[in-house]
């Protein structure tokens, strides 16, 4: 975010999706106590609250019956509490739903319905510092749909929209509650697998690559059938940062796609028990 587009620190500028502070107070006090607390609560308040100003009135007047200026001040507080409690929590019910879908709407990617890259890139950031400081095994895919522009050529953008939700909703099929998923930008797609090696990343991705093989998306009476070419990168000591890992996924993708698409590539990091290049050649 540029300088110009960060908000100034007076009032005028306040984030209007960010709640005042005695909501924001009064939301934590519902949440604590419960919803109940403050039906019973508030209208034993008001009728204190209303009690105690009515024979402050009286007593700033000079005179007056206090009996009926308490009588009256309760019976008004019993009658308007209890409606103006429904109504607050009426409004910070609203203000919890709002405040989900934002977030919501900040971390997910609206066609697909997964992680969008900037909040893929900070989760797996914190995993993969942990991974790389304790020396644990994790890998990360690169899922490229092939061809699909001519799937949007032929059959109009909203097809292809609809065959990217059905290639992200088969991947998230085939991982694990740890794994991360996200839309990394356009067709294609990013995961994160937490403990896992390259021969295990290489299992995943080979089922990905054959179940969204075996896909057969229905559109205006038709069925439209696609592939995924899918790039390997386990870490490794070598690596410096996420950025180097992501950049030899995308590497592993492009040997993929260079080989004839729907398969699988890692880069030759490893070395067989013969001294052989380690190398992946799944179709």
């Amino acid at each position: 975010m540029s300088e110009s587009s960060q908000p100034s620190s007076s009032g005028a500028s306040r984030d209007p999706h960010v709640p005042s502070p005695w909501a924001a107070r009064l939301s934590r006090v519902v949440q604590r106590h419960g919803a109940r607390a403050l039906i019973a609560g508030g209208p034993l308040a008001g009728v204190l609250l209303s009690v105690l100003l009515g024979q402050t009135a009286v007593t700033l007047a000079g005179g007056g019956d206090r009996v009926i200026a308490a009588v009256v001040a309760a019976a008004a507080a019993v009658l308007l509490v209890p409606a103006a409690c429904a109504v607050i929590l009426r409004l910070l019910a609203a203000l919890d739903a709002a405040r989900q879908r934002l977030t919501v709407l900040g971390t997910h990617d609206a066609l697909t319905g997964i992680f969008n890259r900037r909040h893929f890139l900070e989760l797996v950031q914190r995993e993969w510092d942990r991974a790389k400081r304790y020396e644990t095994p994790a890998a990360l895919l690169l899922i490229d749909a092939d061809h699909f522009r001519q799937v949007n050529d032929a059959h109009g953008q909203l097809c292809g929209d609809e065959v990217l939700r059905q290639i992200a909703g088969t991947t998230a099929g085939s991982l694990r509650q740890p794994d991360v998923l996200a839309r990394f930008g356009g067709e294609e797609l990013i995961v994160f697998l937490p403990h896992t090696d390259l021969l295990g990343a290489v299992d995943v991705a080979e089922r990905i690559r054959e179940q969204v093989q075996r896909l057969a998306v229905p559109w205006q009476e038709k069925t439209v059938s696609t592939t995924v070419s899918i790039g390997v990168a386990p870490m490794r000591p070598e690596l410096e940062s996420l950025d180097w890992m992501i950049h030899e996924a995308d590497t592993a993708l492009q040997l993929a796609k260079t080989d004839g698409r729907n398969c699988v590539r890692a880069l030759p990091f490893e070395r067989s028990r013969r001294g052989d290049a380690f190398s992946i050649n799944l179709r």
